[in-house]
């Protein structure tokens, strides 16, 4: 368990709860906030960040919601196992934290490669998921002709997918703090919050093997599988929103379109910022979410 301090959002003006849920062997933890009898609302963070991503989309969420911000494995205050960062394990993580919880059926909003787990999650388990928001993240099934060419994007993988450099660089140097710098479209986030939030976790060794571990999966088993046709067969039938950024450095909104061939009710909305929206835009974001969900 990280021995890091859990960061806080003003208590003065909204309360979140933090509990700590056993599934599938692995302890995870969660931040909880809106009424009890809300409908479930389950948020997943991307990379290098953890549930504080959400910490100004929360309050508007939890207004009417029942909303869980969840670590996803290996990452802020979950344990980090050395195992199962394979994104088909992730996502059966987030429907074993629901069964815990004693959660029937959720939305699920995810940002970065949350919003990935996320659309495999509604895939494999369609009658559990709601509805699912993507936020700064592609679907499943890019058309190759505007995915190829933006591929090297994701060049920042290279240097944190293979053992044991990646975990080197993100616990040894300040590679994560200048990803996060770069992703954003708002040149004064990092002046106005405090990076280290999302950075300090990464000096523990089991958090930066983590992250190593999920990059490594996610390049080797998702990336190149999208020209390959992984999900080619797959169809998605749970109600879809994908949230882009105007000025995404990673996933452009030229990598947004073509997922309604595959998809039963799935739209696209495009705000203005980079590839960290719920921090630039948390109000947009939410105002989007709330109207899908409404």
């Amino acid at each position: 368990m990280s021995v890091f301090p859990l960061p806080t959002i003003d208590e003065a003006t909204h309360r979140v709860g933090h509990r700590y849920v056993t599934a599938r062997g692995v302890r995870f933890h969660v931040a909880e906030s809106g009424p009890a009898d809300g409908a479930p609302l389950v948020l997943l963070h991307g990379f290098p960040q953890h549930w504080y991503v959400w910490r100004q989309v929360l309050p508007q969420l939890a207004a009417t919601h029942r909303v869980l911000a969840l670590d996803l494995r290996g990452s802020g205050w979950t344990e980090a196992p050395k195992h199962g960062y394979g994104t088909p394990n992730l996502a059966e993580d987030v429907i074993a934290v629901l069964d815990e919880l004693g959660i029937g059926q959720a939305a699920i909003v995810g940002h970065d490669w949350g919003g990935w787990v996320g659309f495999v999650a509604a895939l494999r388990h369609p009658e559990r998921v709601s509805a699912l928001v993507s936020v700064n993240m592609t679907h499943l099934w890019p058309p190759a002709r505007p995915v190829l060419p933006n591929l090297w994007r994701m060049w920042h993988t290279a240097f944190i997918e293979h053992p044991p450099i990646g975990r080197l660089m993100l616990r040894r140097t300040g590679f994560a703090g200048f990803l996060l710098r770069h992703w954003s479209g708002d040149e004064t986030l990092w002046e106005r919050e405090d990076i280290r939030v999302y950075t300090d976790l990464l000096r523990d060794p089991a958090r930066a093997r983590a992250v190593e571990q999920v990059n490594a999966a996610y390049v080797w088993q998702e990336i190149f599988g999208h020209p390959l046709g992984r999900y080619r067969k797959a169809r998605l039938t749970v109600p879809t929103l994908i949230i882009g950024g105007e000025r995404d450095v990673v996933i452009p909104p030229a990598v947004l379109a073509g997922g309604e061939r595959h998809a039963d009710e799935l739209r696209v909305v495009v705000l203005p910022g980079g590839h960290l929206l719920p921090e630039e835009q948390p109000s947009a974001v939410a105002a989007e979410v709330l109207r899908f969900l409404g």
